[in-house]
């Protein structure tokens, strides 16, 4: 849900990825839990998206690798259990989640954070990496090494720079006058228009399960499955839209609809979605079913509540031990 790197940070999980499908279904079903989950049950829920037992199993490893996750061992069975700082990671990535898009803004004042810097060629690694982090703050380079944002973010941006070595850096504080039609407006270090085609290509690939949701037509299994890859593409938004501030948006700006699709169409899906973690967790350890938590966007605050119970009969056969 966040991105870091060395030390304090997190890494970044490709989207649809083993560790970011992991990350989802820790976050959605699991949040606050400290109780270790058999590795088994993690395989099988993964294996719901044609995720291979090889493939669950490294992507176990490299999160425990990177400290979100802690594995125990007993007799043949291994169990793998969040770390303090992974359900920090979960928490800051929700917070952003839910408040991005809502429309909240304050008034924008009409000033640009402006950071610019040098970092040699030679250093492409520290080139690609700040390319990200300052993308993820939402700033966009309005000229090769002149990057800006319309937030007040140039101290972090600072901040991001020298966490890479870069010290030969700074930052200001502009506006932008009435410009002539043939310059070039701040606004345009961003492809909005490109973006707004990635929010209407999402409306209309999540349209048909929000209507699927009305006539009661999506099982268990297809519910985590289309919620997890829900989750999972929204949350690529926020590290591609700047979330300008309304004025410098278009007027048929269409993240409002995507974004009401999103909460409508994953909160429907959460009870159903629960049920097969239930089912899958119960298989392997039917003394931890009771924890099993379904994230809700739309409480106030957002954050989990408990889950409905699996409808009898939906029980599933355990795999053989130390699998």
């Amino acid at each position: 849900m966040a991105r870091t790197s060395e030390g304090s940070r997190t890494p970044r999980t490709r989207q649809g990825s083993p560790p970011s499908l992991l990350l989802t279904l820790l976050g959605d079903y699991w949040w606050g839990q400290t109780d270790p989950l058999p590795s088994a049950a993690l395989v099988d829920l993964l294996a719901d998206f044609g995720v291979s037992d090889v493939a669950a199993r490294a992507a176990l490893s490299r999160m425990v690798k990177h400290g979100l996750l802690v594995s125990t061992r007993s007799g043949r069975n291994t169990f793998y259990a969040m770390t303090p700082r992974a359900q920090s990671v979960m928490r800051r990535g929700a917070e952003r989640i839910v408040a991005f898009g809502a429309g909240n803004q304050a008034a924008w004042d009409g000033r640009w954070s402006l950071v610019a810097f040098s970092v040699p060629e030679t250093n492409r690694s520290a080139r690609e990496q700040l390319r990200t982090r300052l993308r993820w703050l939402g700033f966009a380079p309005l000229y090769d090494a002149l990057w800006i944002s319309p937030h007040p973010r140039h101290d972090q941006a600072l901040a991001e720079l020298g966490d890479l070595g870069v010290t030969r850096a700074t930052a200001f504080v502009a506006t932008s006058p009435d410009l002539p039609d043939a310059t070039v407006e701040p606004q345009s270090a961003w492809d909005l228009g490109g973006l707004a085609e990635l929010y209407r290509t999402f409306v209309t690939t999540w349209e048909p399960t929000h209507a699927a949701l009305g006539k009661g037509a999506i099982s268990p299994v297809d519910a985590l499955v289309k919620r997890t890859a829900l989750m999972d593409g929204w949350r690529a938004f926020p590290g591609i839209d700047p979330d300008l501030p309304r004025p410098l948006l278009p007027a048929d700006w269409p993240r409002d609809q995507a974004r009401d699709l999103l909460l409508d169409t994953y909160e429907q899906l959460g009870a159903p979605a629960s049920v097969r973690v239930r089912q899958v967790i119960g298989a392997y350890a039917p003394e931890l079913t009771d924890r099993v938590v379904q994230f809700s966007v739309l409480s106030d605050p957002p954050g989990p509540r408990p889950a409905p119970p699996a409808p009898s009969g939906l029980a599933r056969t355990a795999a053989p031990a130390g699998r």
